[in-house]
Protein backbone atom coordinates (compact mmCIF):
# COMPACT_ATOMS: atom_id res chain seq x y z
CA UNK A 1 0.00 0.00 0.00
CA UNK A 2 1.66 3.51 -0.75
CA UNK A 3 2.09 6.27 1.62
CA UNK A 4 -0.95 8.33 -0.08
CA UNK A 5 -3.61 5.99 0.85
CA UNK A 6 -2.05 5.92 4.82
CA UNK A 7 -2.01 9.22 5.76
CA UNK A 8 -3.82 11.86 7.45
CA UNK A 9 -5.23 13.89 4.33
CA UNK A 10 -6.21 16.71 6.78
CA UNK A 11 -2.42 16.74 7.90
CA UNK A 12 -1.42 17.28 4.51
CA UNK A 13 -1.00 20.76 2.60
CA UNK A 14 -3.11 21.60 0.01
CA UNK A 15 0.18 22.19 -2.25
CA UNK A 16 0.89 18.56 -1.84
CA UNK A 17 -2.11 16.98 -2.95
CA UNK A 18 -2.09 14.77 -5.77
CA UNK A 19 -5.34 12.83 -6.41
CA UNK A 20 -3.94 11.28 -9.21
CA UNK A 21 -1.39 8.70 -7.41
CA UNK A 22 -3.16 5.40 -9.18
CA UNK A 23 -3.11 3.29 -5.39
CA UNK A 24 -5.90 5.79 -3.53
CA UNK A 25 -8.50 4.19 -6.32
CA UNK A 26 -6.78 0.32 -5.80
CA UNK A 27 -7.64 1.13 -1.83
CA UNK A 28 -10.55 2.68 -2.38
CA UNK A 29 -8.95 5.74 -0.31
CA UNK A 30 -9.88 8.15 -2.42
CA UNK A 31 -12.92 10.02 -0.49
CA UNK A 32 -11.31 12.11 2.21
CA UNK A 33 -8.58 14.04 -0.33
CA UNK A 34 -11.28 14.57 -2.86
CA UNK A 35 -13.61 16.16 0.31
CA UNK A 36 -11.35 18.34 1.18
CA UNK A 37 -10.72 19.42 -2.31
CA UNK A 38 -14.43 20.80 -2.83
CA UNK A 39 -14.86 22.21 0.58
CA UNK A 40 -11.35 23.97 0.56
CA UNK A 41 -9.82 24.60 -3.44
CA UNK A 42 -12.15 22.96 -5.57
CA UNK A 43 -10.32 24.48 -8.25
CA UNK A 44 -6.52 23.54 -7.66
CA UNK A 45 -3.14 23.53 -8.91
CA UNK A 46 -0.63 20.87 -8.62
CA UNK A 47 2.42 22.15 -9.62
CA UNK A 48 4.51 18.60 -9.54
CA UNK A 49 3.01 15.85 -9.88
CA UNK A 50 4.73 12.24 -11.57
CA UNK A 51 1.84 12.99 -14.35
CA UNK A 52 2.66 16.34 -14.61
CA UNK A 53 1.23 19.75 -13.38
CA UNK A 54 -2.71 19.78 -13.72
CA UNK A 55 -5.56 21.46 -12.36
CA UNK A 56 -8.11 19.44 -10.31
CA UNK A 57 -11.60 20.23 -10.60
CA UNK A 58 -14.07 18.93 -8.10
CA UNK A 59 -17.46 20.30 -7.65
CA UNK A 60 -20.57 19.19 -9.56
CA UNK A 61 -21.14 22.76 -10.89
CA UNK A 62 -17.31 23.19 -11.96
CA UNK A 63 -17.33 20.15 -13.94
CA UNK A 64 -20.16 21.17 -15.83
CA UNK A 65 -18.90 24.17 -16.78
CA UNK A 66 -15.68 22.85 -18.04
CA UNK A 67 -17.14 20.49 -19.85
CA UNK A 68 -20.10 22.68 -21.50
CA UNK A 69 -16.88 25.09 -22.72
CA UNK A 70 -14.91 24.08 -25.77
CA UNK A 71 -14.06 27.29 -26.53
CA UNK A 72 -11.82 27.46 -23.78
CA UNK A 73 -11.36 24.08 -22.90
CA UNK A 74 -10.42 21.81 -25.80
CA UNK A 75 -10.01 18.14 -26.09
CA UNK A 76 -7.68 17.73 -28.92
CA UNK A 77 -3.90 17.82 -26.81
CA UNK A 78 -5.69 14.66 -25.05
CA UNK A 79 -8.66 13.38 -22.63
CA UNK A 80 -6.25 11.87 -19.82
CA UNK A 81 -4.45 13.38 -17.11
CA UNK A 82 -0.86 12.39 -19.01
CA UNK A 83 0.33 13.09 -22.71
CA UNK A 84 0.08 10.95 -25.61
CA UNK A 85 3.43 9.86 -25.66
CA UNK A 86 5.71 11.19 -28.79
CA UNK A 87 9.09 11.19 -29.93
CA UNK A 88 11.97 8.86 -30.22
CA UNK A 89 10.57 6.32 -27.65
CA UNK A 90 7.38 6.05 -28.90
CA UNK A 91 7.86 3.79 -31.82
CA UNK A 92 8.94 1.48 -29.21
CA UNK A 93 6.70 1.98 -26.12
CA UNK A 94 3.50 3.09 -27.11
CA UNK A 95 0.94 3.59 -30.09
CA UNK A 96 -0.02 7.68 -31.05
CA UNK A 97 -3.62 7.01 -32.00
CA UNK A 98 -6.13 9.45 -32.48
CA UNK A 99 -10.25 9.50 -32.07
CA UNK A 100 -12.92 12.03 -32.02
CA UNK A 101 -13.29 12.11 -28.41
CA UNK A 102 -10.06 14.23 -28.41
CA UNK A 103 -11.58 16.16 -31.08
CA UNK A 104 -13.10 20.02 -30.84
CA UNK A 105 -16.23 20.87 -33.08
CA UNK A 106 -16.78 20.75 -35.88
CA UNK A 107 -14.62 17.37 -36.28
CA UNK A 108 -15.97 15.76 -33.37
CA UNK A 109 -19.55 16.43 -34.27
CA UNK A 110 -19.10 15.10 -38.03
CA UNK A 111 -17.45 11.80 -36.80
CA UNK A 112 -19.68 11.07 -34.06
CA UNK A 113 -22.90 11.79 -35.92
CA UNK A 114 -21.87 8.80 -38.40
CA UNK A 115 -22.06 5.79 -35.53
CA UNK A 116 -24.61 7.39 -33.20
CA UNK A 117 -27.32 5.86 -34.75
CA UNK A 118 -26.41 2.78 -33.84
CA UNK A 119 -27.77 3.56 -30.33
CA UNK A 120 -30.66 5.73 -31.55
CA UNK A 121 -34.05 4.76 -29.68
CA UNK A 122 -35.05 2.52 -32.53
CA UNK A 123 -32.00 0.62 -32.52
CA UNK A 124 -32.33 0.61 -28.91
CA UNK A 125 -35.50 -1.28 -29.01
CA UNK A 126 -34.37 -3.51 -31.20
CA UNK A 127 -31.25 -4.46 -29.04
CA UNK A 128 -33.25 -4.87 -25.78
CA UNK A 129 -34.97 -8.71 -26.47
CA UNK A 130 -31.19 -9.71 -27.49
CA UNK A 131 -29.59 -8.29 -24.12
CA UNK A 132 -32.59 -10.18 -22.24
CA UNK A 133 -32.05 -13.27 -23.75
CA UNK A 134 -28.07 -13.31 -23.09
CA UNK A 135 -28.38 -11.69 -19.82
CA UNK A 136 -30.88 -14.54 -19.06
CA UNK A 137 -28.57 -17.11 -20.80
CA UNK A 138 -25.60 -16.18 -18.40
CA UNK A 139 -27.47 -16.11 -15.48
CA UNK A 140 -29.01 -19.45 -15.97
CA UNK A 141 -25.63 -21.19 -15.75
CA UNK A 142 -23.68 -19.44 -12.95
CA UNK A 143 -22.99 -22.37 -10.13
CA UNK A 144 -25.37 -21.42 -7.59
CA UNK A 145 -24.13 -22.33 -4.20
CA UNK A 146 -20.60 -22.04 -4.91
CA UNK A 147 -18.09 -18.83 -4.75
CA UNK A 148 -17.29 -17.29 -7.77
CA UNK A 149 -16.19 -14.07 -9.37
CA UNK A 150 -18.88 -11.94 -10.71
CA UNK A 151 -16.54 -9.53 -12.70
CA UNK A 152 -15.33 -12.27 -14.78
CA UNK A 153 -18.48 -14.77 -15.13
CA UNK A 154 -21.03 -11.56 -15.26
CA UNK A 155 -19.51 -8.49 -15.71
CA UNK A 156 -17.52 -9.01 -18.41
CA UNK A 157 -19.43 -11.59 -20.37
CA UNK A 158 -22.21 -9.77 -20.78
CA UNK A 159 -20.55 -7.06 -22.17
CA UNK A 160 -18.50 -8.80 -24.29
CA UNK A 161 -21.58 -10.11 -26.07
CA UNK A 162 -22.82 -6.77 -26.35
CA UNK A 163 -19.51 -5.53 -27.80
CA UNK A 164 -19.33 -8.64 -30.62
CA UNK A 165 -23.29 -7.70 -31.22
CA UNK A 166 -22.07 -4.14 -31.90
CA UNK A 167 -19.09 -4.60 -34.07
CA UNK A 168 -20.67 -7.39 -35.66
CA UNK A 169 -17.48 -9.34 -34.30
CA UNK A 170 -16.84 -12.76 -34.65
CA UNK A 171 -18.94 -14.11 -31.52
CA UNK A 172 -16.72 -17.21 -29.94
CA UNK A 173 -13.95 -14.35 -30.34
CA UNK A 174 -15.51 -11.65 -28.22
CA UNK A 175 -13.14 -11.94 -25.28
CA UNK A 176 -10.35 -10.10 -27.81
CA UNK A 177 -12.40 -7.18 -27.35
CA UNK A 178 -12.74 -7.04 -23.69
CA UNK A 179 -8.75 -7.17 -23.40
CA UNK A 180 -7.64 -4.75 -26.19
CA UNK A 181 -9.87 -2.13 -24.16
CA UNK A 182 -8.26 -2.90 -21.17
CA UNK A 183 -4.67 -2.59 -22.24
CA UNK A 184 -5.86 1.01 -23.95
CA UNK A 185 -6.16 2.01 -20.62
CA UNK A 186 -3.22 0.40 -19.13
CA UNK A 187 -0.28 2.40 -19.38
CA UNK A 188 1.99 3.15 -16.57
CA UNK A 189 1.18 6.86 -15.85
CA UNK A 190 -2.43 6.19 -14.93
CA UNK A 191 -1.85 2.96 -13.45
CA UNK A 192 1.69 3.20 -11.59
CA UNK A 193 2.78 -0.69 -12.66
CA UNK A 194 5.68 -1.68 -14.55
CA UNK A 195 3.96 -2.90 -18.02
CA UNK A 196 5.57 -4.46 -21.11
CA UNK A 197 4.93 -1.21 -23.51
CA UNK A 198 6.20 -3.47 -26.55
CA UNK A 199 3.64 -6.24 -25.61
CA UNK A 200 0.93 -3.56 -25.78
CA UNK A 201 1.83 -2.01 -28.87
CA UNK A 202 1.95 -5.49 -30.44
CA UNK A 203 -1.27 -6.47 -29.23
CA UNK A 204 -2.91 -2.74 -30.43
CA UNK A 205 -1.52 -3.36 -33.95
CA UNK A 206 -2.92 -6.72 -34.09
CA UNK A 207 -6.28 -5.04 -32.72
CA UNK A 208 -5.80 -2.75 -35.94
CA UNK A 209 -5.25 -5.30 -38.60
CA UNK A 210 -8.20 -7.40 -37.63
CA UNK A 211 -10.56 -4.16 -37.52
CA UNK A 212 -8.92 -3.42 -41.23
CA UNK A 213 -9.48 -6.00 -42.48
CA UNK A 214 -13.31 -6.18 -41.24
CA UNK A 215 -13.32 -2.39 -42.65
CA UNK A 216 -12.09 -4.05 -45.95
CA UNK A 217 -14.99 -6.75 -45.81
CA UNK A 218 -18.08 -4.37 -44.65
CA UNK A 219 -16.98 -1.63 -46.99
CA UNK A 220 -17.16 -4.02 -50.15
CA UNK A 221 -20.87 -4.87 -48.53
CA UNK A 222 -24.06 -3.37 -48.60
CA UNK A 223 -24.15 -1.23 -45.55
CA UNK A 224 -25.29 -3.08 -42.40
CA UNK A 225 -25.92 -1.64 -38.90
CA UNK A 226 -23.28 -2.70 -36.97
CA UNK A 227 -20.17 0.26 -35.94
CA UNK A 228 -17.66 -0.75 -38.89
CA UNK A 229 -20.34 -1.03 -41.65
CA UNK A 230 -21.56 2.65 -40.98
CA UNK A 231 -18.08 3.89 -40.04
CA UNK A 232 -17.09 2.24 -43.87
CA UNK A 233 -20.16 3.74 -45.41
CA UNK A 234 -20.56 7.02 -43.68
CA UNK A 235 -19.97 10.14 -46.17
CA UNK A 236 -17.68 11.96 -43.62
CA UNK A 237 -15.73 8.83 -42.60
CA UNK A 238 -15.12 6.25 -45.25
CA UNK A 239 -11.81 7.44 -45.97
CA UNK A 240 -10.80 7.11 -42.33
CA UNK A 241 -9.04 3.65 -43.03
CA UNK A 242 -6.02 5.76 -45.02
CA UNK A 243 -5.63 7.67 -41.68
CA UNK A 244 -4.71 3.74 -39.44
CA UNK A 245 -4.00 6.06 -36.49
CA UNK A 246 -7.34 7.93 -36.65
CA UNK A 247 -9.11 4.56 -37.38
CA UNK A 248 -7.69 2.61 -34.88
CA UNK A 249 -8.10 5.47 -31.99
CA UNK A 250 -11.93 5.61 -33.18
CA UNK A 251 -12.27 1.70 -32.80
CA UNK A 252 -10.46 1.62 -29.67
CA UNK A 253 -12.93 4.63 -28.15
CA UNK A 254 -15.95 2.78 -29.19
CA UNK A 255 -14.80 -0.51 -27.50
CA UNK A 256 -13.56 1.34 -24.18
CA UNK A 257 -16.57 3.27 -23.98
CA UNK A 258 -18.74 0.11 -24.41
CA UNK A 259 -16.87 -1.76 -22.17
CA UNK A 260 -15.87 -0.08 -18.80
CA UNK A 261 -18.72 2.12 -17.70
CA UNK A 262 -21.78 -1.20 -18.01
CA UNK A 263 -18.66 -3.60 -16.67
CA UNK A 264 -17.69 -1.32 -13.86
CA UNK A 265 -21.60 -0.99 -12.80
CA UNK A 266 -22.60 -4.29 -13.02
CA UNK A 267 -19.61 -5.21 -10.44
CA UNK A 268 -20.09 -2.11 -8.20
CA UNK A 269 -23.96 -2.05 -8.29
CA UNK A 270 -23.03 -5.70 -6.62
CA UNK A 271 -20.97 -4.07 -4.32
CA UNK A 272 -23.04 -1.54 -3.37
CA UNK A 273 -26.17 -3.32 -2.37
CA UNK A 274 -24.12 -5.14 -0.20
CA UNK A 275 -22.61 -2.16 1.52
CA UNK A 276 -25.93 -0.81 1.82
CA UNK A 277 -28.50 -4.19 2.54
CA UNK A 278 -31.39 -1.74 3.50
CA UNK A 279 -31.06 -0.78 -0.29
CA UNK A 280 -31.23 -4.23 -1.35
CA UNK A 281 -34.54 -4.92 1.19
CA UNK A 282 -35.99 -1.69 -1.34
CA UNK A 283 -34.90 -3.34 -4.45
CA UNK A 284 -37.00 -6.48 -3.46
CA UNK A 285 -39.85 -4.85 -1.82
CA UNK A 286 -40.00 -2.59 -5.26
CA UNK A 287 -38.19 -3.78 -8.34
CA UNK A 288 -40.01 -1.18 -10.41
CA UNK A 289 -37.21 1.16 -8.87
CA UNK A 290 -34.43 -0.74 -10.91
CA UNK A 291 -34.68 1.88 -13.34
CA UNK A 292 -33.64 5.01 -11.23
CA UNK A 293 -31.27 2.32 -9.04
CA UNK A 294 -29.45 2.05 -12.54
CA UNK A 295 -28.57 5.38 -12.56
CA UNK A 296 -27.61 5.78 -8.80
CA UNK A 297 -25.28 2.79 -10.02
CA UNK A 298 -23.41 4.71 -12.38
CA UNK A 299 -23.14 7.71 -10.09
CA UNK A 300 -21.80 5.94 -7.22
CA UNK A 301 -19.33 3.62 -8.86
CA UNK A 302 -18.31 6.37 -11.81
CA UNK A 303 -16.49 4.07 -14.23
CA UNK A 304 -14.70 7.04 -16.02
CA UNK A 305 -12.72 8.53 -12.89
CA UNK A 306 -11.52 11.81 -14.84
CA UNK A 307 -11.44 13.62 -17.93
CA UNK A 308 -8.94 16.25 -19.12
CA UNK A 309 -9.21 19.21 -21.36
CA UNK A 310 -6.50 21.75 -21.78
CA UNK A 311 -6.87 25.80 -21.86
CA UNK A 312 -7.14 27.56 -24.99
CA UNK A 313 -6.21 30.80 -23.35
CA UNK A 314 -6.75 32.20 -19.79
CA UNK A 315 -9.53 32.16 -17.72
CA UNK A 316 -10.73 32.38 -14.30
CA UNK A 317 -12.86 29.24 -13.00
CA UNK A 318 -14.11 29.22 -9.52
CA UNK A 319 -11.45 32.13 -8.91
CA UNK A 320 -8.51 30.68 -9.50
CA UNK A 321 -6.63 31.83 -13.10
CA UNK A 322 -6.23 29.37 -15.36
CA UNK A 323 -3.03 30.30 -17.93
CA UNK A 324 -3.73 29.11 -21.85
CA UNK A 325 -1.47 25.50 -22.13
CA UNK A 326 -2.78 24.50 -18.68
CA UNK A 327 -4.31 21.10 -18.24
CA UNK A 328 -8.01 21.00 -16.52
CA UNK A 329 -8.77 17.48 -14.98
CA UNK A 330 -12.36 17.36 -14.17
CA UNK A 331 -12.79 14.55 -11.55
CA UNK A 332 -15.93 12.91 -12.53
CA UNK A 333 -15.98 10.67 -9.13
CA UNK A 334 -15.39 13.83 -6.86
CA UNK A 335 -18.66 15.78 -8.94
CA UNK A 336 -20.62 12.68 -8.09
CA UNK A 337 -19.80 12.83 -4.23
CA UNK A 338 -20.70 16.25 -4.21
CA UNK A 339 -22.78 16.49 -1.07
CA UNK A 340 -24.39 20.21 -2.30
CA UNK A 341 -25.87 17.99 -5.00
CA UNK A 342 -25.92 14.45 -3.66
CA UNK A 343 -26.72 14.94 0.25
CA UNK A 344 -25.64 11.68 1.58
CA UNK A 345 -23.57 11.20 -1.76
CA UNK A 346 -21.45 8.19 -0.33
CA UNK A 347 -24.48 6.29 0.24
CA UNK A 348 -26.09 4.23 -2.66
CA UNK A 349 -29.60 5.10 -2.58
CA UNK A 350 -31.81 3.37 -5.14
CA UNK A 351 -34.79 5.91 -4.90
CA UNK A 352 -32.23 9.20 -5.10
CA UNK A 353 -34.99 11.25 -6.74
CA UNK A 354 -31.82 12.53 -8.41
CA UNK A 355 -29.62 10.37 -9.82
CA UNK A 356 -30.05 10.98 -13.52
CA UNK A 357 -28.20 14.24 -12.35
CA UNK A 358 -24.66 12.61 -11.83
CA UNK A 359 -21.57 13.40 -14.31
CA UNK A 360 -20.68 10.04 -14.84
CA UNK A 361 -21.01 10.31 -18.61
CA UNK A 362 -19.92 13.69 -19.05
CA UNK A 363 -21.95 16.81 -19.75
CA UNK A 364 -22.68 18.39 -23.11
CA UNK A 365 -20.74 18.02 -26.61
CA UNK A 366 -18.76 15.26 -25.34
CA UNK A 367 -21.50 12.89 -23.56
CA UNK A 368 -20.89 9.50 -23.63
CA UNK A 369 -22.34 8.17 -26.90
CA UNK A 370 -23.60 5.18 -25.66
CA UNK A 371 -24.55 6.04 -21.93
CA UNK A 372 -28.76 4.69 -23.23
CA UNK A 373 -27.22 1.70 -24.43
CA UNK A 374 -25.26 0.95 -21.17
CA UNK A 375 -28.72 1.93 -18.73
CA UNK A 376 -30.39 -0.57 -20.99
CA UNK A 377 -27.96 -3.11 -20.38
CA UNK A 378 -27.70 -2.46 -16.65
CA UNK A 379 -31.82 -2.24 -16.35
CA UNK A 380 -32.43 -5.32 -18.19
CA UNK A 381 -29.47 -7.44 -16.46
CA UNK A 382 -31.22 -6.13 -12.71
CA UNK A 383 -34.64 -7.50 -14.06
CA UNK A 384 -33.47 -10.69 -14.79
CA UNK A 385 -31.41 -11.21 -11.93
CA UNK A 386 -34.53 -10.26 -9.39
CA UNK A 387 -36.59 -12.79 -11.09
CA UNK A 388 -33.90 -15.56 -10.23
CA UNK A 389 -32.45 -14.65 -6.92
CA UNK A 390 -33.12 -13.66 -3.27
CA UNK A 391 -29.51 -12.20 -3.49
CA UNK A 392 -26.72 -11.54 -4.80
CA UNK A 393 -24.21 -11.64 -1.75
CA UNK A 394 -20.62 -10.45 -1.23
CA UNK A 395 -18.57 -13.41 -0.42
CA UNK A 396 -14.85 -12.20 0.32
CA UNK A 397 -12.75 -8.85 -0.36
CA UNK A 398 -13.22 -7.17 -3.20
CA UNK A 399 -10.30 -6.69 -5.64
CA UNK A 400 -9.52 -2.97 -7.45
CA UNK A 401 -7.36 -2.22 -9.84
CA UNK A 402 -4.59 0.66 -9.65
CA UNK A 403 -5.80 3.23 -12.04
CA UNK A 404 -6.54 6.77 -12.01
CA UNK A 405 -8.61 6.79 -15.28
CA UNK A 406 -10.91 4.28 -14.94
CA UNK A 407 -11.83 2.43 -12.14
CA UNK A 408 -12.15 -0.74 -12.76
CA UNK A 409 -12.79 -3.89 -10.71
CA UNK A 410 -11.15 -7.01 -11.10
CA UNK A 411 -12.69 -9.37 -8.35
CA UNK A 412 -15.79 -9.73 -6.59
CA UNK A 413 -16.44 -13.17 -4.99
CA UNK A 414 -20.42 -13.54 -4.86
CA UNK A 415 -22.74 -16.55 -3.92
CA UNK A 416 -25.95 -16.80 -5.04
CA UNK A 417 -29.43 -16.88 -3.03
CA UNK A 418 -31.84 -18.69 -5.15
CA UNK A 419 -35.39 -17.25 -4.74
CA UNK A 420 -36.69 -20.59 -3.52
CA UNK A 421 -34.06 -20.74 -1.20
CA UNK A 422 -35.38 -17.38 0.73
Amino acid sequence: MSEATTLDVNSIPLDQFDVSEPTLFESDTWQPWFTRLREEAPVHYVADSPRDSYWSVTTHDLIKQVDTNHDVFSSAEGIGIVDSRDGDDAMETDVPIENFISMDPPGHGVQRATVSPSVSPTNLANFEPLIRERAADILDNLPVGETFNWVDAVSVELTARMLATLFDFPYEERRKLIYWSDITTNVPELTGLDLDMAQRQADLMECAQVFMALWQERAAAEPKFDLISMLAHGENTKDMIENPMLFLGNVLLLIVGGNDTTRNSISGGVIGLNQFPNEYDKLRANPALIPNMVSEMVRWQTPVIHMRRTAKRDFILGGAKIREGDKVVMWYLSGNRDEKVFPDAERLLIDRKNARHHVAFGFGIHRCMGNRLAEMQLRVLWEEIMKRFEKVELAGDVKRLPNNFIRGIAEVPVRLVPKSAA
